[in-house]
């Protein structure tokens, strides 16, 4: 079927160059970097009831893969703005709450996540809810480093009782979330904002993580 008269064909690809461009005419490759700081190992049996009551049981499965970075990258060129889809020759393709609720096994649906920036007594808040105190030396930090939290969940004694199991088990969402599912730009510490979400684990489940880790994926990952 023609396409109608004065009706311009909106194209596929951008406009500037292709990154495929740089195949045929010998260029460097222009290869996005990832941002993962994955775990390889499942977490210890006894925090699963605390995860799987906060909805992130299915998210802590997820291991440490290697990314294929230049075919992430030419994913990203057929990435269309305006739609917010994939643009391929069989057709349109995107990323979808559907997906992060099963893939993931995140709730979609439930109060926003939103947080604070600043805080008061950071030494207190981090004792209260993750056991001890940062190890960090500045005075308005407001990020928890990996290094820390693995060792916490790393090193958690075999005769841990229930409260230091729930701190454990914060300790371990918050490495997911900033090392998996929302990273930013550092790839070595997460926001303590989100911590405060994380004080009553039976409530956790009651905050749609999915809407915010899909957003982060399109803000970041999608421009």
């Amino acid at each position: 079927m023609g396409q109608p008269a004065g009706i311009a064909m909106a194209p596929l690809i951008r406009p500037d160059r292709h990154i495929s461009d740089a195949t045929n005419q010998a260029d460097s490759y222009r290869v996005i970097r990832g941002r993962v700081n994955g775990l390889k190992k499942a977490p210890d049996a006894r925090l699963m009831p605390y995860l799987e009551q906060a909805r992130f049981g299915s998210a802590a499965l997820v291991r440490t893969s290697d990314l294929r970075y230049d075919l992430l990258s030419a994913l990203v060129e057929r990435w269309r703005l305006e739609t917010h889809t994939f643009y391929f020759p069989c057709g349109e393709c995107t990323v979808t709450l559907e997906d992060v609720a099963m893939q993931l096994g995140l709730p979609i649906d439930g109060r926003p996540v939103t947080g604070v920036s600043s805080f008061t007594d950071l030494a207190a808040l981090c004792y209260q809810l993750l056991g001890d105190s940062s190890e960090d030396d500045e005075s308005n930090f407001t990020g928890l480093k990996f290094t820390g939290l693995k060792a916490k969940f790393g090193q958690l004694s075999a005769t841990a009782t229930e409260g230091e199991l729930m701190c454990t088990g914060r300790a371990y969402i918050m490495h997911i979330l900033g090392g998996v599912l929302m990273p930013d730009a550092n790839n070595n510490k997460v926001h303590l904002m989100y911590l405060l979400l994380l004080a009553d684990l039976s409530s956790v489940s009651s905050y749609s993580w999915g809407s915010a880790v899909l957003a982060v994926l399109y803000r970041s990952f999608f421009g």
